[in-house]
């Protein structure tokens, strides 16, 4: 079967929009979730918006050419289970109307273009946890590396560009897993701009004008169907290089200072989807991150290396059932301060989410900077759990364990980073480069020697852990080198019949 080159001529009354948003990313997660929603806002006529995509990293990697390629036009195929039957949905996305690389001059002169434009009033983003973070070497320049430095740049440019007018700011709604994720970047911001001599009224417009909403986003995004895409391709008639897959059930909770004003000019819950505003999102994110993404977290590097591909995988193998069933309900539940009938059911559910069998969820995407992930995601539990009753949680201390067996891996030739599962199969290991430097230098190593270093290594986790959990570091150690000695299979059994 021919199939046919998919541009936006493949939209039916397709129709130009303003471009009100900018996108920080352009991962799959953002593709299905925040384009997704946007597009069907604009089909009900609740939005009148097109999103522009830019590269967080400014550079053109293989999903923007493909995006460019294709005019910004891609499918969203979401699959699942409802009501017992299966349910398939696929959607011809078209709110995304240009993808930037701002390193290639032409680029970046739109780039400035829109970010100086009086339409513009939004900026969405998911830089990953460790995105936002504050560099002080990252200073106000035409190429600032952070996200908040290029936050700064952005705000600058346009506000000398409208001579710091009150109604010329912006709206930023931040993706990010990591707690009170657009403060955070609010708090950097300003930092850039004080230590870099801004002048005190841009300063002043940076919190008047402009305002950063805390999000918490939920949806479990596979990504590109790989394992099946000639099939997909055959369905849609078009050879979609960057079909995006998801489930069902999302939800966008956002909070925060001026949360009135977002869900007044960005209404997507008008739009029946399922969003969410209200003062504060903690309730909502403690509840999520806790339970689902530490769930995630916790399980997905252990599983790989004992030889498991999905998640699906997981779930249907009793032994790794039984893991994330006791990190659930034994060491992450009890750490959260809401009813138990609510938390239940919300861990239920996950069970029935991680076991679709239409999402092909690898556990290698999921492992993608995992040492950002587990600071926000599951040591936060760890140090609640201990907090509140004396003990280490077994299963998520092991899973500390899991997490350093699958770093500990080799440098190639060609400067990639892998690791090595039993079966001898190399895996790729993708993380900040600092990350991935330190891991190297461990190789061949005791594993005391290894779970020393990593505790203590202050810039990963905000503290010393050795000396902030008592007997932390002799169960991951002890841990570590039965991964090491006996594999994760045997090593997960055994901590599983023990806790």
């Amino acid at each position: 079967m021919e199939l046919k080159e998919l541009d936006r001529s493949a939209v039916a009354d397709y129709k130009e929009r303003p471009v009100r948003v900018l996108q920080f990313g352009e991962g799959n997660f953002l593709r299905a979730f925040v384009d997704w929603q946007i597009d069907i806002a604009n089909e009900k006529g609740v939005l009148d918006t097109a999103v522009t995509i830019v590269s967080p990293r400014f550079d053109e990697n293989r999903a923007i050419k493909l995006l460019k390629e294709q005019q910004c036009v891609y499918h969203v195929l979401l699959e699942g289970i409802e009501n017992g039957k299966p349910k398939r949905e696929i959607r011809l996305i078209s709110s995304v109307n240009d993808v930037l690389a701002p390193e290639i001059p032409a680029d970046y002169e739109k780039y400035v273009a829109l970010i100086t434009s009086p339409e513009f009033s939004f900026v969405v983003s998911n830089t990953t946890e460790a995105g936002i973070r504050y560099d002080k070497d990252d200073v106000l320049s035409d190429k600032p590396v952070t996200f908040p430095g290029k936050v700064t740049n952005l705000l600058w440019k346009r506000y000398k560009h409208f001579n710091g007018a009150a109604d010329k700011g912006l709206v930023f709604i931040c993706c990010e897993l990591i707690e009170n994720n657009a403060t955070t970047l609010h708090e950097y911001v300003l930092r850039h701009a004080r230590e870099a001599g801004m002048p005190g009224a841009f300063i002043e417009w940076i919190d008047s004008a402009n305002i950063f909403v805390d999000t918490l986003v939920d949806r479990i995004v596979p990504g590109f169907p790989r394992d099946t895409i000639d099939e997909v391709k055959a369905e849609l008639g078009y050879d979609d290089n960057v079909v995006d897959k998801g489930e069902f059930y999302h939800l966008w909770a956002i909070g925060g200072k001026g949360y009135e004003t977002v869900a007044r000019e960005f209404p997507l819950d008008k739009a029946g989807l399922h969003v969410l505003f209200m003062p504060s999102i903690k309730a909502f994110r403690d509840k999520k991150v806790r339970i689902l993404n530490g769930a995630h977290t916790s399980m997905v590097l252990g599983a790989y290396l004992a030889g498991h591909e999905i998640v699906g995988d997981c779930m249907a193998d009793d032994t790794m059932r039984a893991y994330m069933s006791q990190a659930l309900f034994n060491e992450i539940m009890p750490t959260l301060d809401l009813p138990k009938d609510d938390l239940e059911a919300f861990a239920s559910a996950i069970f029935e989410r991680f076991s679709n069998p239409f999402n092909r969820h690898l556990l290698l995407s999921i492992a993608l900077n995992s040492q950002s992930k587990f600071r926000a995601r599951v040591l936060p539990t760890i140090k609640e759990y201990v907090k509140r009753t004396g003990r280490l949680p077994k299963i998520l201390t092991f899973s500390m364990a899991a997490f350093i067996a699958f770093y500990c891996g080799k440098k190639k030739e060609d400067g990639s980073f892998v690791g090595v599962r039993a079966a001898g199969n190399e895996y790729p290991i993708a993380d900040d480069q600092f990350v991935l430097d330190f891991f190297a230098g461990m190789t061949g190593k005791p594993a005391a020697e290894i779970a020393h270093a990593v505790l203590t290594n202050v810039d990963f986790w905000g503290s010393d852990l050795t000396a902030e959990l008592p007997g932390f570091e002799a169960s991951v150690a002890a841990s570590l080198d039965a991964i090491f000695t006996k594999g994760a299979a045997k090593a997960i059994e055994e901590v599983v019949a023990r806790a």
